[in-house]
């Protein structure tokens, strides 16, 4: 029997594990906690696809077109156009496992969502990730039952097994008994976002800590968009974290204001009267700070009293729950200060339209990849991508299974575990993950320069020098980091989600992804990937 390993637990790691089960293939599925607490179950607002149930003639072209627009082109077409054709029938199987859809008159519901001038976005009020976990976990025991998948949790990646130039397995460690296992098969990473890189800086969650990330980018593996990160506009701080209110909330009325002469001012429906405060999340978030500064540092308010009373009974009532549990307000009386934060990572793991990446046998979905992306994400995407995703990385590690065919010699040469994985300090400190988020957060901001990140830099390599050496992990994290702000300092312009105030311009001849790998200790950047490899 084939048997595969994926690693994250999330929508695209049951995607794909539920994809291979249901083809016969066995599926150890390897995660550090449970699904339940995936952050795949904090996405908020909905999934987007063009069912056209609206009446307002979508189409599949228009959803591509929009997508491709958002990420200022430079995704990858053909993943795109795989993602827009086949978002629809993700939709109607998820749907089929039982994701309670709003429906109505039997048909799937859309709403609005940013970057999108059409209804495109199915939902559950304000909880469809949530929701979309709880179907996939119920197939997912179904096939546990039946023999097929093997749930190994909890336990936490320490590193691919690569014989030959190709992936051969992976190496994995209890967390709690510190039992160390080499799983020989094809790898699909399904790690999630860096979230733990940016602590209290994000609305995702740190259980998504970057070690899987950075043990890839280290082993050799290739990435692109590093710098492009995703600021949601409407985050609140909390503890350690930062709370979402939903696009949802904008999708349905909810308007951004400052207080100005005694009165509300409205400045996204006055700057961009046809999308207003629906445009997409990079250019909200600019107008915010930019706003801010031109009134002396006014707190930025979103004003969501406008907001029909059904839609808060109904399709809003967990947010408005959640808005009074955790800021003791009431979102139908009076707005709510809000400011952006970072909520998602475009740039990831290198990714082809197949979810190859650049070692054999090693595949990739999710927020960890960058793929369907590029500069900037469009709401209702993200979830989209990870169940697409999951399923035609599966799909493709399927296809391949008789490609690449590892000897029974590599595999007893690879059994051992070397100093790396017996020596190395699992997780790294609370204290070294605020000082590194700090230095990422001031340098990798919504508005970048030369300058700012030039500093990030010099901070970085100073944290590198006084890091002992035998904290791997830790080593790992700067290396990562390092990456992202070298990506950053490589793109000399401003697209989607990476705005340089040094070089405010789209340049033209900029239009592509930038590639990263270590080679030879060194990190390297280029527009060229064959470049990196020299």
């Amino acid at each position: 029997m084939t048997e595969i390993m994926i690693v994250g637990a999330g929508i695209a790691g049951m995607s794909a594990a539920i994809t291979c089960a249901s083809e016969g293939a066995h599926v150890k599925l390897i995660s550090n906690n449970i699904s339940e607490r995936a952050q795949s179950v904090m996405a908020e607002g909905g999934i987007n696809a063009a069912l056209d149930v609206m009446g307002e003639g979508d189409t599949v072209k228009e959803h591509y077109d929009d997508t491709m627009r958002g990420g200022c082109d430079i995704a990858d077409a053909d993943a795109v156009s795989e993602l827009t054709v086949h978002a629809p029938e993700v939709v109607r199987w998820l749907d089929g496992l039982g994701v309670p859809f709003e429906k109505a008159c039997g048909h799937i519901m859309q709403r609005n969502f940013g970057g999108q001038k059409k209804k495109r976005t199915a939902y559950v009020k304000t909880g469809t990730g949530k929701a979309i976990v709880t179907a996939l976990s119920d197939e997912m025991r179904r096939l546990e039952n039946e023999g097929y998948i093997e749930r190994l949790t909890p336990y936490e990646f320490m590193g691919i097994i690569v014989a030959d130039g190709i992936c051969a397995g992976v190496r994995v460690r209890h967390l709690r008994t510190g039992e160390l296992k080499a799983l020989y098969g094809p790898v699909i990473i399904c790690s999630g976002g860096l979230s733990g890189l940016f602590p209290t800086y994000t609305t995702g969650s740190t259980l998504n800590n970057a070690d899987v990330a950075a043990s890839l980018l280290t082993t050799g593996v290739i990435f692109s968009d590093l710098e492009m990160i995703q600021y949601h506009p409407t985050t609140v701080p909390i503890a350690a974290k930062r709370l979402l209110i939903s696009e949802a909330a904008r999708g349905e009325g909810g308007r951004l204001c400052i207080k100005r002469d005694g009165s509300y001012y409205y400045f996204m429906e006055d700057r961009y009267p046809t999308l207003g405060n629906l445009m997409p999340r990079d250019v909200v978030s600019r107008e915010m700070t930019a706003v801010s500064r031109e009134y002396d540092g006014a707190d930025i308010l979103l004003d969501m009293t406008g907001i029909e009373s059904s839609i808060w009974k109904g399709r809003l009532s967990d947010l408005r729950e959640e808005l009074i549990h955790y800021l003791s307000t009431d979102p139908v009386n009076e707005p709510v200060c809000v400011k952006p934060g970072i909520h998602y990572f475009m740039g990831g793991i290198d990714c082809d339209s197949m979810h190859h990446t650049s070692i054999g046998r090693l595949y990739a979905a999710g927020e960890c990849t960058s793929i369907y992306h590029g500069a900037n994400r469009l709401g209702g995407n993200s979830l989209l991508g990870a169940a697409f995703g999951g399923r035609k990385a599966a799909a493709t590690a399927l296809s391949e299974t008789d490609r690449y065919r590892m000897t029974d010699t590599v595999n007893e040469n690879m059994t051992g575990h070397d100093e790396h994985d017996t020596n190395v300090i699992h997780s790294v400190s609370a204290h070294f993950a605020r000082t590194l988020g700090d230095i990422l957060y001031e340098g990798m901001g919504i508005v970048r320069n030369a300058g700012t990140l030039g500093e990030c830099l010099e901070r970085l390599n100073a944290l590198d020098n006084s890091t002992d050496g035998n904290l791997v992990r830790e080593k790992e994290h700067i290396l990562l980091a390092k990456a992202m702000v070298k990506s950053a300092m490589y793109r000399r312009e401003s697209r989607g989600a990476h705005y340089r105030e040094d070089c405010p311009d789209t340049d033209s001849t900029q239009a592509g992804m930038t590639y990263c790998a270590v080679r030879n200790g060194a990190i390297r950047v280029d527009y060229e990937k064959a470049c990196i490899e020299i």
